[in-house]
């Protein structure tokens, strides 16, 4: 069991909120928040499969490469639309603050057979 705190800024440890949703055998996270920061956890331990897992088959890669070089040092949730548990489409736009600067992205995410994917992003200022 794990008790550093998570990643994704919640004042919870790893395990008891994104930890739950990483691995093959993750559960669906229930909004499109908790999956927007599942998938930010998944970048800071290069989890490419939950990455490819959680992506909308129309719109996702067939590899994705990570750099391992990048250091991601916090997520900030700047605004959300929709993505609730009675939602079918929703948007999280954040900014995720890596050593080299920051990511600002607007991202859609729809609720596929039950399960919250990303569809895509616009990226925003740094």
């Amino acid at each position: 069991m794990t008790t550093r705190r998570c990643p994704c800024g919640l004042p919870e440890t790893f395990d008891a909120c994104c930890g739950r949703y990483l691995g093959p055998d993750g559960a669906a996270p229930p909004t499109a928040e908790a999956l927007m920061r599942s998938r930010y956890t998944a970048f800071v331990h290069h989890d490419v499969e939950h990455l490819l897992r959680t992506w909308h088959p129309r719109t996702r890669p067939s590899t994705l490469d990570l750099d391992p070089t990048t250091r991601w040092r916090g997520l900030e949730v700047v605004d959300r639309v929709g993505g609730g548990l009675l939602d079918t489409e929703g948007v999280v736009e954040f900014r995720a603050h890596h050593r080299d600067g920051v990511q600002h992205e607007r991202s859609r995410f729809a609720r596929e057979a039950g399960r919250w994917v990303y569809v895509d992003g616009a990226l925003g200022p740094a």
